[in-house]
């Protein structure tokens, strides 16, 4: 799995540290640019930690994911506000096995190897398919779950606070809680004040949303 942060909003903490500022300023915004550094980060702070995340809209985040299985980008995509470009099953060959293993099977010989084997035979068939002239936006209803896949996906800052509380959690499944990880250390690279709070609702929260009480991470 990759996840890299290929491109952000220019300034990603000053502008959304202008935009909580106009909301409480006479200010002509072309004013509000001649903030200090200083009084700007205090402002994205007490905003922030007081929960009125809408100005943290303002600044977007585009990461370029690859080697993640079609059953992960199947959960990703149900964060809905985001946009999303995904490898097409319909216009790409896929004629050689490329395929996710989770790491359960991986650690358990027989099923790795059964496993393998269903992989293989499954892109056998694929390949039948394609070579009867079969198009491969029909043959690909032979492929699996398991199917790796790449995709660019850009969220603003508020939503991307939602997706790490959901899916930093560690009941979230264990694919795309490795993603959301990933992704969060990128964010925190380039926009350290917004996202210092960052992770499962445990942490930035302090709730449990699944109620695990016998989660470690619980909230005592």
């Amino acid at each position: 799995m990759n996840a890299k942060l290929i491109g952000f909003t220019p300034n990603p903490e000053k502008l959304p540290a202008m935009a909580a500022k106009l909301t409480h300023t006479i200010a002509k915004p072309k004013e509000l640019e001649r903030s200090s550094d200083k009084e700007l980060k205090a402002i994205l702070d007490h905003v922030v930690n007081l929960g009125h995340t809408s100005v943290i809209e303002h600044t977007s985040f585009t990461f370029a994911i690859s080697d993640v299985s079609r059953s992960l980008t199947h959960q990703l995509v149900r964060h809905r506000i985001a946009s999303y470009a995904q490898q097409s099953q319909r216009y790409v060959n896929l004629n050689e096995p490329n395929y996710v293993t989770p790491p359960k099977i991986e650690k358990n010989k027989e099923m790795k190897k059964a496993y393998d084997k269903t992989m293989e035979n499954i892109w056998t068939e694929y390949n039948k398919l394609l070579k009867l002239d079969i198009p491969a936006e029909d043959a690909r209803f032979v492929l699996p779950n398991a199917t790796c896949t790449n995709i660019i996906v850009t969220m603003n800052a508020r939503s991307l606070l939602n997706f790490f509380e959901l899916r930093c959690c560690q009941h979230a499944q264990w694919e795309i809680r490795k993603l959301a990880n990933k992704m969060l250390q990128e964010v925190k690279k380039v926009a350290p004040n917004i996202f210092k709070k960052a992770g499962p609702a445990c942490k930035s929260k302090g709730i449990c949303l699944e109620n695990k009480k016998d989660c470690p991470l619980y909230p005592k």
